[in-house]
């Protein structure tokens, strides 16, 4: 992870925006190529990544892989309620989610339930699996699944306003 805190929060220039709305849509664009862009040259250009970088801007590069291609073709969501809200059940629970390889993201939630978590996976008899690994885990008082039927629209990344 190349995120490292900055104290001090800088206001983004026209210039930082572009830069982050080009690397967020081509992580693999040349510095060269960037500069252009955004009408630097190349040094001025990779001080200002750097930078963005540095003060936590940037958190990561990537590769979206295909999942229908790696046999991670469906989607669910499943709503989880634990049956007791006690600091010590949260720490166990989020140290044992962590551990599915197929929980793609899980998210401490406000309202009717505890968890919301995403799972990838590429049948129903797999599903059936990771649904048994999440019922397990400690503290689960019951589940609720909604599996992915189309996708409507991806997470394409942070909207930048200029």
């Amino acid at each position: 992870m190349l995120h490292t805190s900055s104290t001090k929060a800088r206001t983004l220039d026209r210039i930082d925006l572009t830069i982050l709305d080009s690397l967020q849509k081509d992580g693999r664009i040349s510095n060269t190529d960037l500069a252009k862009k955004v009408n630097l040259s190349a040094s001025p250009c990779l001080e200002r990544v750097r930078r963005l970088e540095n003060d936590g801007y940037i958190e990561r590069y990537g590769a979206f892989l295909n999942a229908s291609k790696l046999n991670y073709g469906m989607k669910a969501f499943i709503q989880v309620t634990l049956d007791r809200t006690t600091g010590d059940v949260f720490n166990e629970f989020k140290s044992e989610v962590v551990k599915i390889e197929e929980v793609a993201e899980c998210h401490l939630v406000a309202g009717g339930f505890d968890y919301l978590i995403k799972i990838r996976f590429g049948n129903i008899e797999s599903y059936r699996e990771i649904l048994s690994e999440i019922v397990a885990l400690p503290a689960i008082s019951h589940t609720h699944t909604y599996i992915v039927t189309e996708n409507v629209k991806q997470d394409e990344g942070v909207p930048i306003i200029f």
